[in-house]
């Protein structure tokens, strides 16, 4: 296949096609959603606690959320409880069971079928990194990316970021397009918040109240925290035997 990057160790494409194509070919698959399922995942996870990725905020989450008994967090701009928000999330007691519907890094994750699978953002690129090489050689690093009014793609800055992130602390051939993740990267890790804070996600995030979140998400290399899916749920892997 042209787009599969097969003839790489290192693989770097976005959205749901990167996953179409990556997945079934990868020793392990990334997911990077920078602001904010990923970083959410992180700090969640650390904690203890248990996060289920769920596609769509309707009634059918509801339902999903009792079949599995968590709670369902509130949407993003909930001003109490769980959220999106990393900020909500940073004293969510251990064990805590909670379903949260994204259309990014909820979304891609269940695309992954029986690819071991992460959830990466700058707090934990090089444990994440070091943990996916466990799985083998070929590393698939997906940029989630956000959708416009349209329901398409828009590429992100904070998700090319978060990708080199973690692809910086990889060994392998890397295809172009991890190449350019890296690079991207190293243009911009000596600055990290400031980039953030004036990339569109961020500057969304902070005309809506949420400068903290963007500034939980710049925060480098600073967790040993790897959130490994599995039973349809993300669980800190230091707690998996």
């Amino acid at each position: 296949m042209i787009f599969d990057q097969a003839e790489f160790d290192l693989r770097c494409e976005w959205g749901t096609q990167g996953v179409t194509q990556l997945a079934p070919i990868s020793d392990a698959i990334i997911i990077v959603d920078v602001l904010s399922f990923s970083t959410a995942t992180e700090i969640a996870t650390h904690n203890g606690a248990i996060i289920y990725p769920y596609q769509w905020r309707d009634d059918s989450a509801i339902d999903y959320a009792k079949s599995v008994q968590a709670e369902l967090s509130k949407g993003r701009m909930s001003q109490e409880g769980y959220s999106l928000s990393p900020a909500s999330l940073i004293k969510i007691p251990a064990g805590t069971k909670l379903v949260i519907p994204s259309p990014n890094g909820s979304t891609l994750t269940l695309l992954t079928g029986k690819t071991p699978t992460l959830a990466g953002c700058l707090r934990n690129c090089e444990a994440v990194a070091k943990f996916a090489q466990k799985s083998g050689t070929k590393i698939a690093v997906i940029p989630a990316g956000e959708k416009w009014e349209d329901g398409t793609l828009r590429p992100a800055f904070e998700d090319l970021v978060g990708a080199g992130a973690i692809l910086s602390f990889l060994g392998g051939s890397l295809s172009p397009e991890a190449e350019t993740a890296r690079a991207a990267f190293h243009s911009f890790k000596n600055d990290l918040l400031a980039y953030l804070k004036k990339c569109s996600s961020g500057k969304e995030l902070i005309a809506k109240g949420y400068e903290l979140d963007v500034e939980l998400a710049a925060a480098l290399n600073v967790s040993d925290c790897v959130p490994l899916f599995t039973e349809n749920a993300y669980i800190n892997s230091h707690l998996i035997n």
